[in-house]
């Protein structure tokens, strides 16, 4: 157990629960188990790490991977059969063509005595495609400790809830398990338990505070975080490495840092060059965008309504949402410049990071910035959707009010630019050129060429 927890950090109490359902090797567990969270929330480490530690037998399958019905079956089938078969042996290859096939063959692979008088795991990975797959698929893997007579367990990992699954005829109801979102404190423990040995465990914990000081009020992955982590600690260190600081001495390693972490601040989530060019940058104290390889801020290629979404969802995220009706509409009332702005808005918003909107805001604005008429329509939201798939939105969660998505605009500034070089939109142009003086908040007129 205490191996256990140093490998599984801040999930104590999920991993209680999911071994509390497993109980013992030789009892019938529960059927099925729907564990869900955003990503990176731990769900698939805690998950295999918790199998492979009490040596479960199980198997793991993605279901982005086995896209098909017959590729999913085929290879839970295979690795059990592997499961079951002795080193020596060479299991041959099976083959599922329905699940009623699936069923049958299951009872056959799992009679094998390595099998026997214990729980078998399968553990569905990205399970939300299951839905695109057959409509009996998804009923079937919840009952298949009932169809198959055999003490097997499935569990379904998904970042959806419950709720989006049941089928319109009902199902058998798993067991649901949430995992939660790491708070800044669980994310500052997991990250510094990575720290090189040559380093203080101190040294590396002040590293990963500034860290998050800088990112987690726009990033709050785990995978990301610990990527960006990795690439920024040989500038941090660069001084105490040269003798010019030692490891108590923060404020010039974040001077030598800060501006580093400003350029990766750009390429949040986009994964736009390799590690090997952004330590060329870092050696070079290059610009991003001047480095052969990057996506092409001058090469970007997106549908036509897509670049005015980016377009509003950059203006939604970098300007608050009380100056929407100054902009946006042409009889908007007089508005005192004295007492336009906040104190705490002289600030520029682009050091402070892109902030949440909803999604009737984003439309608004995709309204007045367009010339024609644009009626929401599915190919409007499918647009949006890609945009989120494409990683140039992300979707932060959802209005209390009215249960509503919001989103957040993680693209530069100069991101934005090339879209609208590249679309010849006369109103647009003519919005870009005006010039609004109103501090940080001159919304189109940071976009003129």
């Amino acid at each position: 157990m205490a191996h256990l927890e140093n490998l599984v950090l801040c999930r104590e109490s999920q991993v209680s629960t999911l071994q509390s359902l497993f109980g013992e090797r030789h009892h019938f567990s529960f059927p099925s188990i729907f564990i869900y969270g955003h990503t990176a929330s731990g769900k698939t480490y805690v998950t295999q790490t918790l199998l492979k530690t009490l040596e479960l037998p199980h198997v793991f399958v993605n279901c982005v991977e086995c896209f098909t019905l017959r590729l999913l079956l085929e290879q839970i089938l295979n690795k059990l059969n592997h499961l079951s078969s002795s080193e020596d042996a060479c299991p041959t290859h099976i083959t599922c063509e329905t699940f009623n096939d699936f069923v049958r063959l299951f009872k056959q692979v799992t009679k094998a005595e390595s099998l026997k008088d214990q729980t078998v795991y399968i553990v569905l990975d990205k399970a939300e495609y299951l839905r695109d797959m057959e409509a009996n698929l998804l009923p079937g893997f919840l009952r298949l400790q009932e169809l198959t007579d055999r003490n097997v367990t499935v569990i379904l990992l998904s970042e959806i809830v419950w709720e989006k699954f049941r089928p319109n005829t009902g199902c058998f109801e798993p067991f649901v398990l949430y995992f939660p979102d790491y708070s800044i404190g669980n994310l500052q423990k997991i990250l510094s338990h990575d720290h090189p040995p040559e380093y203080s465990a101190d040294f590396y914990a002040a590293y990963i505070n500034i860290l998050l000081g800088v990112f987690y009020t726009v990033c709050r992955d785990l995978k990301e975080l610990r990527h960006l982590a990795v690439l920024n600690f040989p500038k941090y260190c660069e001084p105490v490495v040269k003798g010019e600081a030692s490891e108590r001495d923060t404020r010039k390693l974040w001077r030598n840092v800060e501006p580093h972490l400003k350029k990766a601040m750009q390429t949040v989530y986009l994964r736009e060059i390799s590690s090997s060019q952004w330590e060329k940058i870092q050696k070079d104290d290059t610009d991003p965008g001047q480095l052969k390889g990057l996506s092409a801020y001058t090469h970007v290629e997106l549908p036509y309504y897509s670049k005015f979404i980016l377009i509003a969802a950059y203006l939604a995220s970098y300007n608050p949402a009380r100056t929407d009706k100054r902009f946006f509409l042409k009889h908007h009332g007089k508005i005192k410049k004295t007492n336009f702005l906040k104190k705490h808005e002289k600030t520029s918003n682009h050091l402070l990071g892109p902030k949440p909107f909803p999604l009737d805001r984003l439309l608004a604005i995709l309204y007045s910035i367009v010339d024609s008429r644009v009626a929401a329509t599915a190919n409007i939201f499918s647009q949006i959707t890609s945009l989120v798939t494409l990683q140039l939105l992300t979707l932060v969660g959802h209005d209390d009010q009215l249960d509503g998505p919001k989103y957040k605009c993680t693209v530069s500034l100069d991101f934005i630019r090339a879209i609208a070089r590249h679309e010849t939109l006369f109103r647009l142009k003519t919005v870009l050129d005006m010039d609004l003086q109103v501090s940080s908040h001159k919304c189109f007129s940071f976009l003129k060429f």
